[in-house]
């Protein structure tokens, strides 16, 4: 009797000690969005809003958002990282929070939205960086990352492309034509994307279960695209789009050259950006990480959970993180 005391007392103990272990490892990938902060930074006289999340002195992980959204996508991603790494991510001027300059006094162009994520790094003195990318998001940051190889510990790629397999379809039609031809008919084509309609597409094409899918976001990007002004902003942003694939030999060979650490994870579902764009990374970059979901365009709606999965151990593997 009394050894049976002994050994349920000593288990009594061990479970005492066992749940807070275990409480520790399920709020590391639960943190609550209270602890996202909502800043603005001045860049070249331009308000640019980030969210930032995370300790001051952990490795940054910079978030790049993609079409017609805003640093909002991340929000359910970003709790669940940010334990570990120092979570930061912008809108790019004409998008989100950040300030919204007429056509007339700022180039909407991707070279000049990467400048000013450029100067937004060092505005914040981010030295060195992971990126994450998704569809804008992606040709924006090569842009970076090319001309800063040293900057960049590595890369998640989420629907973003680099290859001329990821835009040799039928959506992108449209966009060849007027990337030929700017003429006023041919852009109204493309103005039916800037819609709610085809704001909601964009969320809900491809999604295993759109029920899941908050409408929420379609809601809030499409706010934002209704303001005066922004729709001729994203047309002039779907034309500069036809500079990217000149650029695609570049970023290639920086990706052959300097060897980045990659994590691809891609909804299959995407009628954008299909996985034809995908595989090509590991021609240059056969160590990359490839992992497809059952979900669309816009992933971490259905798979923030399964993405965060993926992530914490490719940054614990390549990026060194706070303790």
């Amino acid at each position: 009797m009394k050894t049976f005391r002994i050994f349920a007392a000593l288990g009594f103990a061990v479970l005492l000690h066992a749940a807070p272990l275990a409480s520790a490892a399920e709020a590391a990938n639960v943190a609550s969005t209270a602890a996202v902060a909502y800043r603005t930074v001045k860049v070249d006289g331009v308000n640019v809003f980030y969210r930032e999340a995370g300790p001051k002195n952990a490795p940054v992980l910079l978030l790049l958002h993609g079409f017609p959204t805003s640093s909002q996508m991340f929000r359910n991603l970003i709790p669940q990282l940010a334990d570990r790494y120092r979570l930061i991510a912008p809108d790019y001027p004409g998008y989100g929070q950040s300030d919204m300059p007429p056509l007339d006094k700022f180039t909407y162009s991707f070279d000049n939205l990467a400048n000013v994520v450029d100067k937004f790094t060092q505005a914040l003195g981010l030295s060195r960086y992971a990126l994450y990318v998704q569809d804008y998001g992606a040709p924006i940051g090569f842009r970076v990352a090319a001309a800063h190889p040293e900057r960049v510990t590595a890369i998640v790629v989420q629907n973003g492309n680099a290859y001329e397999e990821g835009i040799a379809h039928s959506f992108w039609d449209d966009p060849r034509v007027y990337w030929k031809d700017k003429t006023e008919a041919n852009g109204n084509k493309l103005r039916p994307l800037f819609e709610l309609a085809g704001t909601k597409w964009q969320y809900t094409e491809g999604a295993r279960d759109p029920a899941r899918v908050s409408p929420d976001a379609w809601t809030v990007d499409q706010a934002y695209m209704d303001r005066p002004g922004n729709k001729d902003i994203q047309l002039e942003m779907f034309y500069s789009y036809g500079t990217n694939p000149p650029h695609y030999p570049a970023w290639q060979a920086y990706f052959r050259k300097h060897q980045p650490p990659m994590l691809i994870v891609w909804g299959k579902n995407d009628k954008i950006f299909p996985p034809a764009g995908a595989h090509p990374y590991l021609r240059d970059l056969p160590k990359a990480e490839l992992h497809f979901l059952n979900t669309g365009h816009f992933a971490l709606e259905e798979d923030s959970v399964a993405i965060a999965g993926y992530i914490r151990p490719f940054l614990a593997k390549n990026v060194k993180a706070a303790q």
